[in-house]
């Protein structure tokens, strides 16, 4: 079983790819390589396979995170999950239920929300997207700040919010209110249910 997580940049037409598209290939690039691992196509759309299942939510969330540093961009991100046939170069011709589900949700899914998962399980579809819709009333208005705090703290989770502080140049007062703001904690514990319930499914 494995994750295909199929995307586009919103907005990426009134902001320079300049600006953009070095980050998008960064974090890709931090999964694997391209084109077998990910690919970017049509200037703004991109595909890119998760096999450690249980963390294609978390690579999702930094990459939302990643993206809304620059102001007025955001991603919308489907992910699917499910088995996959193994021959194919690049990821774009891949094929398997995982690339179905990703297909689907990006196309029916995402005309609701910004970030949708589609597996083989309806209930558990229905409490991920669920939940997954009452995130999103706060991620889809991250600031600039409060993507930069969220990131950071992915970026290394076991660092501590003075350190976070200190980097960011504000006090930790500060840092707590964006922290708040950026409804962290409750995204962080969506992300373990999420992780959870996948390694679930995979081990039943």
């Amino acid at each position: 079983m494995t994750s295909i997580l199929t995307g586009d940049i919103i907005n990426s037409r009134n902001i320079s790819s300049d600006e953009w598209l070095p980050l998008l290939k960064t974090a890709l690039n931090t999964i694997g390589k391209t084109p077998k691992t990910w690919e970017i196509y049509r200037g703004d759309s991109f595909q890119i396979e998760i096999n450690t299942v249980e963390k294609a939510l978390l690579f999702a969330i930094k990459l939302k995170a990643i993206l809304k540093k620059i102001k007025n961009l955001d991603v919308r991100i489907a992910i699917g999950i499910g088995n996959k046939n193994n021959n194919y170069k690049n990821i774009t011709e891949g094929s398997g239920e995982a690339f179905i589900n990703s297909g689907n949700a990006f196309d029916t899914m995402l005309k609701k929300q910004n970030l949708a998962i589609l597996t083989d399980d309806n209930q558990l579809n229905n409490i991920l997207n669920t939940s997954l819709a009452l995130a999103l009333l706060t991620m889809d208005n991250w600031t600039v700040n409060s993507a930069d705090f969220v990131l950071k703290y992915l970026e290394n989770p076991n660092t501590t919010q003075k350190l976070i502080a200190k980097e960011l140049n504000i006090s930790e007062s500060s840092a707590s209110e964006r922290r708040k703001r950026a409804g962290l904690d409750e995204i962080l514990q969506l992300e373990k249910l999420y992780s959870e319930l996948i390694s679930q499914k995979i081990n039943n």
